[in-house]
């Protein structure tokens, strides 16, 4: 394997997002909650103030940045890396200023019109997802022909109007957006062909962590809280497939799985010779 993979925490300053609303809306319990994961292995803390589950509404711009801003600034005064979720180019603005280094817009960029100019002018890193409208309409636009095709053809569209426009190639990150205007098959499809978008280049970013489809493999009824080992399993499956990075809940069981890949592939010294000899 090459560059260790990049583990973004999620940090949802939300009410209402689908695993998790509601937990760090406190921003002394959000930056704690960050500084653990942190402490557990996360590289990135992905800062979101605006839920973008199935169904969900849209908020005020405002109350986004109230939500986001405090806690991103906390975090940077603390020395960690911080990305922020967001679809408005306005809350990205103010996050860069703040000290946020990688925009994550789950709609790449086609939100907000203004978001190109934006991630233009600055040095930040910007996540471009692959996105069919906001999630209140998403679920109706789950058709494809070819799923793998059409979202790998998006994405490397979406790429290149970028650095026409004057975008880094580094500084890109492409995003299959696992869930949006996708079913269950959709996404398992995605994920078995990750070495199509890989090929184009970009780090690829993967974000399958507690999702509706992998509670699918579990028993009917299981919250998603307690969805973090196929999670982690499926993050592990995505780093075998040469991703950039994993966006994940639970960074201490993903840290774990990602360690046994890198000593699969004769990556992690630690211990390795510890246990040799027999069986107990």
């Amino acid at each position: 394997m090459s560059a260790p993979t990049a583990i973004l925490g999620i940090l949802n300053v939300t009410p209402d997002s689908f695993s998790d609303g509601g937990l760090w809306l406190d921003r002394d319990a959000a930056v704690r909650h960050a500084v653990e994961m942190v402490a557990q292995g996360a590289d990135v803390i992905d800062v979101g103030g605006e839920s973008t589950r199935p169904g969900a509404g849209r908020i005020a711009v405002s109350e986004e940045q109230r939500r986001v801003l405090p806690v991103v600034r906390d975090l940077v005064a603390r020395g960690i890396t911080v990305s922020v979720d967001t679809t408005n180019a306005s809350t990205a603005a103010a996050a860069i200023e703040a000290g946020a280094s990688i925009v994550n817009d789950v709609s790449g960029g086609l939100a907000d019109p203004e978001m190109d100019d934006l991630i233009v002018a600055s040095d930040a890193r910007f996540v471009v997802m692959h996105w069919r409208g906001p999630s209140d309409e998403m679920a109706g636009a789950a058709h494809y022909r070819d799923v793998v095709g059409e979202v790998v053809s998006h994405l490397e569209f979406r790429a290149a109007e970028l650095i026409v426009k004057g975008v880094d190639p580094d500084r890109l990150i492409l995003d299959p957006g696992l869930g949006f205007a996708k079913n269950g098959a959709h996404n398992w499809q995605l994920l078995r062909h990750l070495d199509r978008l890989v090929a184009l280049g970009p780090p690829v970013l993967v974000g399958a962590s507690r999702k509706r489809f992998i509670g699918g493999l579990l028993p009917e009824g299981t919250a998603p809280g307690h969805r973090d080992l196929p999670s982690a399993i499926v993050a592990a499956l995505a780093v075998h497939d040469g991703v950039w990075g994993v966006r994940v809940h639970d960074v201490a069981l993903t840290r774990q799985a990602l360690d046994v890949v890198a000593a699969w592939h004769g990556d992690d010294p630690r211990g390795r010779d510890e246990d040799e000899g027999g069986q107990a």
